[in-house]
């Protein structure tokens, strides 16, 4: 991977490690909680992806806390697993119960924590940690020490901690913007003076949106260790996120942290396990990330996919998608149609774009299916429907949500049942048990926006879903949105089984 920083001070022979705290700070953003099985998936994930360190949790937080840490710790990871331990013997203890690694021992650094959240002295606060840092090593443990608030200590303190920390034997001191307060500048400066002590990691919040920025001073000023959490996940504004760290190290100053194609892997597992959606225009593994709408750039990007995109998307496992809208060239019809295997002559494209122009100027969304839909009208291919949805029936009233459906599959007519954790779940069910492998494709995601107002609001339903090489995306608007989930299911089905007649084999042969 190419160098652009001509005057980089992170020269390219540095390692740098990541420590992930998904587990344990990333799970304390409001509403998120994760189940023991949740933990040791997204473990595994990191593993996978390289992660040097994963902080499983806070042993202290109580005993499903502790069986969750331990679930994570029994898979054996190369990974070092840790957990989070306050200034207090007791965590020592409870995370040793948990059979960990190492510990996190998280003290007070600045003058607000030491006497106004403890109520000590900035010298007793010095010997518990001695103390701490020396009961831990006692016991095999890998020790960090954490200053707490480190950005806003007084930084003759904080390097006196930093210096008792490791005189006592602990293995590296971690400097702390706690509360995302600080800027690049004075995170070199007080890095510098700890990275001449010992051995120093950086740990960085997104408040003023400078986690990124911080975490890259940090090594720049001789950090060899960065906590960060997928997706960005954290208390506020959250934590730095693991994925643009990793990407910015490896993009801008050669340097290699993690396995960069399992990031957008690891980003859905999260996101899923979390229930906290990945905005769109979010950096490495947002929706927009890779996607391109507007007729100069699809061009562009078209004839030199360096263009318009400062690294390829499978570089972090995306792929490169070309959206319809407003903004939709030539171009990009004729790209879209040649993946659906339409063909159209150029005066064609150009009416199609044209008329796809028009859908996004009134605020459409304009999916593949619009797309093939406006092509069959302009090029007179008129098509059959592979697959029809006649009959719908769902019911959540009892104690398991069943829907029955009733679909023209190539002529012939298939009436088929299912249950689920609700009617949309159940209907999706029946449909797939009507199709049998007909219905192998994966539904890559499923969004619902209300278009009205009130109890009788419509809503629309769009759903991305791929079969083999092929993707497509269809919207439907309703008021019942289980219909519209099924109907704009269906219509994806039919689009992607097009070419497949041996699909469409009954479901029970």
């Amino acid at each position: 991977m190419p160098v652009h920083s001509p005057d980089r001070t992170i020269q390219s022979d540095r390692t740098v490690r990541l420590l992930d705290t998904t587990l344990r700070d990333g799970e304390q953003a409001p509403g998120v909680s994760l189940s023991p099985d949740e933990k040791v998936e997204i473990a595994r994930a990191l593993e996978r992806a390289g992660v040097s360190a994963i902080e499983a949790g806070s042993a202290c937080t109580g005993a499903g806390e502790r069986r969750a840490i331990s679930r994570v710790t029994d898979l054996d990871l190369d990974a070092r697993v840790t957990s989070f331990c306050r200034g207090m013997r007791v965590d020592v203890d409870l995370a040793l119960d948990c059979d960990v690694d190492g510990i996190h021992l998280v003290v007070p650094s600045s003058d607000r924590h030491v006497e106004g959240k403890v109520g000590t002295t900035r010298e007793d606060n010095l010997e518990t940690t001695a103390e701490l840092v020396e009961y831990a090593k006692g016991h095999d443990l890998w020790v960090e020490v954490i200053g707490e608030d480190g950005s806003r200590a007084d930084l003759d303190y904080l390097e006196r901690l930093a210096e008792t920390s490791l005189e006592a034997g602990a293995d590296r001191f971690c400097f702390a913007d706690t509360v995302g307060h600080t800027g690049p500048e004075h995170t070199a400066r007080a890095v510098s003076r700890l990275a001449a002590v010992g051995p120093v990691s950086a740990h960085t919040h997104d408040d003023l949106g400078l986690g990124v920025t911080n975490a890259l001073a940090a090594v720049a000023a001789g950090a060899d260790l960065v906590h960060c959490t997928v997706n960005g996940l954290g208390e506020r504004a959250g934590n730095v996120a693991l994925e643009e760290v990793a990407i910015a190290l490896a993009h801008v100053y050669d340097v290699e942290t993690l396995e960069l194609e399992e990031l957008y892997d690891l980003a859905q597992i999260v996101s899923r396990a979390t229930g906290v959606q990945l905005p769109p225009n979010k950096a490495v593994i947002g929706e927009n990330a890779f996607t391109h709408e507007s007729g100069i750039h699809t061009d562009g990007t078209l004839k030199d996919d360096k263009m318009y995109e400062p690294y390829e998307p499978e570089t972090v496992g995306r792929e490169r998608r070309l959206a319809l809208g407003k903004h939709t060239g030539r171009a990009g019809v004729r790209a879209t149609l040649e993946e659906h295997g339409v063909e159209a002559t150029e005066d064609e494209v150009a009416e199609i774009a044209t008329r796809v122009t028009e859908l996004g100027d009134r605020g459409r969304r304009v999916t593949d299916a619009d797309l093939l839909a406006v092509a069959e009208d302009v090029t007179g291919d008129d098509r059959e429907r592979v697959v029809e949805l006649l009959d719908l029936t769902a019911t959540s009233g009892g104690p398991v949500p069943t829907a029955s459906v009733r679909l023209d599959v190539g002529g012939e007519e298939r009436v088929a049942s299912g249950t689920g954790s609700g009617p949309v779940d159940a209907a999706v069910s029946a449909v797939r048990e009507a199709l049998g492998s007909a219905a192998d494709a994966e539904l890559e995601s499923y969004q619902v926006d209300a278009v009205t107002g009130g109890t009788d609001a419509v809503v629309t339903v769009e759903v991305t879903m791929a079969r083999d090489d092929r993707t497509v995306t269809v919207a439907r608007s309703e008021a019942d949105i289980t219909r519209a989930s099924v109907e704009a299911m269906v219509d994806a089905l039919d689009r992607l089984l097009e070419s497949d007649q041996r699909a469409l084999a009954p479901a029970d042969d």
